[in-house]
């Protein structure tokens, strides 16, 4: 098989940046880490400078991704030879055995971390991890309190919690993690449209027009979020269709649903340009515009 150098025409100086980038952009492409890094670190190793053990690192992280134990083992021990008594090394250890599912082996090392360093919130939150992997989601969710307590502003760990609670279909308590999330950080689309997604999950007048509100709020902040925009067509239309509304609060929504219908099938029909596939996909969208009754004028 020829090398990923060979493949694309590109040197190690370009594969080491591509690296780079993925880790500021924070991607997760875990395939791609492992065949760029794996090329990069056997061949190319002695180029690489102090870089050599973030991507490491890097590498060993998505090498257990991928289930590739022996790449994941060889970038460990290169890292504990550098770095002996790292916890973060300690803490990537741990991290192997809990991807060969040797839980009591991994809450071992993170146990041994936290008692060096109390305020460790990596260790904690593997342990943590370990909780929801053996799919213990009472102890995780006690653990991840008992977290935040100390650490409010962790906005991962909201999110993990509100995710949670939503698997244990505990939407008011995910509705309070997610609120938390939007006072800090009032200008993720995303966050705006979970809280929507839970509200309208919720049900009930209140909640729907709430949650229409939050749909209309990520969409502000993101035009092109087409899950916004189907929230935002749903909530108004169920809105309009409950008899519990006054006539002007009906005529509203179903403006504000005929608008969503008409920004959805836009975005359809301008997406793919006329492809097969997408033909298909823009009459199913008309075909579910048209069962709700709802009035594109």
């Amino acid at each position: 098989m020829a090398s990923v150098s060979e493949m694309y025409d590109v040197g190690w100086e370009e594969m080491r940046d591509k690296l780079r980038k993925w880790r500021e952009d924070n991607c997760r492409n875990s395939e791609q880490i492992v065949d760029v890094g794996e090329e990069l670190i056997s061949e190319h190793a002695s180029k690489l400078g102090d870089d050599i053990w973030i991507i490491y690192e890097q590498v060993m992280i998505a090498a257990l991704d991928c289930s590739r134990d022996d790449l994941a083992l060889t970038c460990l021990q290169e890292l504990r030879k550098q770095f002996p008594d790292s916890h973060r090394v300690k803490r990537l250890s741990g991290m192997r055995l809990e991807a060969l599912e040797r839980y009591d082996d991994a809450n071992k090392h993170y146990d041994a971390i936290l008692q060096d360093d109390p305020t460790n919130t990596a260790a904690r939150k593997r342990k943590i991890s370990i909780l929801k992997a053996q799919g213990k989601s009472t102890e995780a969710i006690r653990e991840l309190n008992e977290y935040l307590e100390q650490f409010v502003g962790d906005q991962e760990a909201w999110h993990e919690l509100s995710e949670l609670y939503i698997n244990e279909h505990d939407y008011g308590k995910a509705a309070f993690c997610l609120e938390e999330l939007m006072m800090t950080n009032p200008h993720n689309h995303l966050y705006c449209e979970q809280y929507a997604e839970v509200k309208y999950t919720q049900g009930g007048l209140e909640n729907l027009e709430l949650s229409r509100k939050y749909f209309a709020q990520a969409l502000r902040l993101n035009n092109r979020n087409m899950r916004a925009l189907f929230g935002l067509y749903m909530s108004a239309s169920h809105i309009a269709a409950s008899p519990k509304v006054s006539a002007k609060v009906k005529k509203d929504n179903m403006k504000y649903a005929a608008w969503a219908a008409t920004q959805i099938n836009r975005a359809y029909k301008l997406a793919g340009r006329g492809t097969k596939e997408n033909k298909c996909s823009v009459k199913a969208v008309e075909e579910m515009l048209e069962s709700m009754q709802i009035t594109m004028s």
